[in-house]
């Protein structure tokens, strides 16, 4: 008996041998086959991260001084950063435009429907043009809306027309930050 589970034993050690040498030989022929592909995948898994590293660190390095650039524009109104913020920084650009003429009460040419929004609606606050305005409140994506329904109701309570003011006041939302201030106001238009 000792013979015969030496025999066997040896038969199950040489298959297995050769099952080894034969998944050697399967994998050779596998790397063979796609040893470019292979060497593509192993170099992109090494130079992607460290690609991505380093673009997130020149963006970085971008926006601090293109906020350096606005900082020296907004504080020494120096040109030249302006013009930086121009090549550099588009959207930057536009906030040192709108600042600028926010300060003015200017209008300028800008494409942040946001930023042209704001600036329309501080210069008819301040020049109390109602046709402005309304203009700007008949706009449903305008960013505060109900400001300016407040502001154009102001104006029509110096201009002593009560009764369309109550009316425009009824079209602040509920919601609305601005809707305390607007019952205020109606309180004090219930004797007018």
């Amino acid at each position: 008996m000792s013979i015969k589970d030496d025999v066997n034993y040896l038969k199950n050690e040489l298959n297995n041998e050769e099952k080894l040498l034969e998944n050697f030989v399967k994998l050779e022929r596998f790397f063979k086959k796609y040893k470019k592909i292979i060497y593509v995948l192993i170099l992109l898994a090494i130079i992607t991260p460290i690609a991505i590293f380093t673009k997130n660190k020149i963006d970085e390095s971008n926006l601090y001084k293109a906020n350096i650039a606005l900082n020296n524009y907004l504080e020494q109104g120096d040109e030249s950063s302006l013009e930086y913020l121009k090549n550099k920084n588009q959207s930057l650009y536009e906030v040192a435009l709108f600042l600028t003429a926010k300060k003015e009460l200017s209008e300028i040419n800008i494409s942040s429907k946001y930023l042209k929004e704001l600036l329309e609606y501080q210069i008819a606050a301040k020049e109390m043009n109602f046709d402005k305005l309304d203009a700007l409140r008949k706009n449903d994506d305008f960013l505060i809306k109900d400001y300016a329904i407040l502001h154009e109701a102001i104006i029509l309570v110096n201009q002593e027309e009560y009764e369309k003011a109550k009316a425009i006041l009824e079209e602040i939302n509920q919601d609305s930050k601005v809707y305390e201030l607007a019952i205020l106001l109606k309180h004090n238009l219930v004797t007018k």
